[in-house]
């Protein structure tokens, strides 16, 4: 009679096999993956757990567009700090515009390109915040609260941190706050006034350059049409009305679909903000 060895002493065997064969070499069995080693060659041994998740950031050119402009927000705001005006007028409208024109741009290649990547989708929305609130803070800066500028801009940051809140709530039922076009067109109108108004500034400097040493009354008689407007004066000073009554409209206007996205928003995460009932 044969005598065949049990469950126990089989699994014995198995686990002296590696000992007796020796380590295979990765390089003459390139084939064989670590789990079909650890499953196949060595019965009864459990394959350690891999991770699940993994931190690795795609540096596509959509991605770094977006780095950038995040990386662009503070540095509106502490120009100033750094050259005196209006160069730092100039310089502020310039890094702005730039950096509104990639908000658009980064999109647009990432999908033309196929490069959408989690980590774009979470950065995205992040600059676009940083850019409009920290140039709304620097425009409260240079101009004062001025009661007709302060309004909108308390609905606009209201509504901001107000809709951010909403989406942290609702965590993974965040998705049903997503951008609607509307709210694209609130952003496209938050910037385009932005950009103007830091305009004005520009516009009000150079006058005020180009007035010293002149009296109240050829400064008149220069608007008046009585003598020659070498320095542009009238034309700068049109310019900083136009600017600053074309920038606080668009502002208003920027505000007023800032609240009524934000109802949108509101309405939709309704459902989810009930209190469920308890037996």
């Amino acid at each position: 009679m044969i005598n065949r060895p049990n469950k126990r002493e089989r699994e014995k065997a198995g686990r002296r096999a590696p000992e007796a064969h020796g380590n295979p070499d990765p390089e003459q069995t390139p084939t064989l993956s670590r789990n079909f080693l650890c499953t196949e060659l060595i019965p009864g041994l459990v394959t350690p757990p891999q991770p699940r998740y993994g931190f690795s950031m795609r540096w596509t050119l959509p991605n770094i567009l977006t780095l950038m402009r995040l990386v662009a927000a503070p540095g509106v705001a502490i120009i100033f700090l750094i050259l005196p005006r209006p160069y730092a007028d100039w310089v502020a409208l310039i890094l702005f515009v730039t950096a509104a024109l990639t908000d658009w741009l980064d999109g647009y290649l990432a999908r033309l390109w196929k490069q959408h990547s989690r980590f774009g989708a979470m950065l995205d929305p992040i600059a676009d915040k940083a850019m409009v609130v920290i140039a709304l803070a620097t425009l409260m800066g240079l101009f004062g609260f001025q009661t007709l500028l302060i309004l909108p801009v308390a609905a606009i940051l209201f509504r901001e941190v107000f809709v951010s809140g909403l989406r942290e709530f609702l965590g993974n039922k965040a998705g049903t706050l997503s951008v609607t076009k509307l709210a694209k067109w609130k952003t496209t109108v938050q910037m385009v006034a932005i950009a103007v108004l830091f305009s004005y500034g520009i516009f009000e400097h150079h006058f005020g350059m180009n007035v010293i040493g002149m009296s109240p009354e050829i400064v008149a008689q220069i608007f008046a049409g009585e003598l020659e407007d070498e320095f542009s004066l009238v034309a700068l000073s049109q310019g900083a009305y136009w600017a600053y009554m074309c920038g606080l409209v668009l502002l208003w206007l920027a505000a007023l679909l800032t609240v009524v996205t934000g109802a949108d928003y509101l309405a939709k995460a309704m459902p989810h903000l009930r209190e469920e009932p308890h037996d």
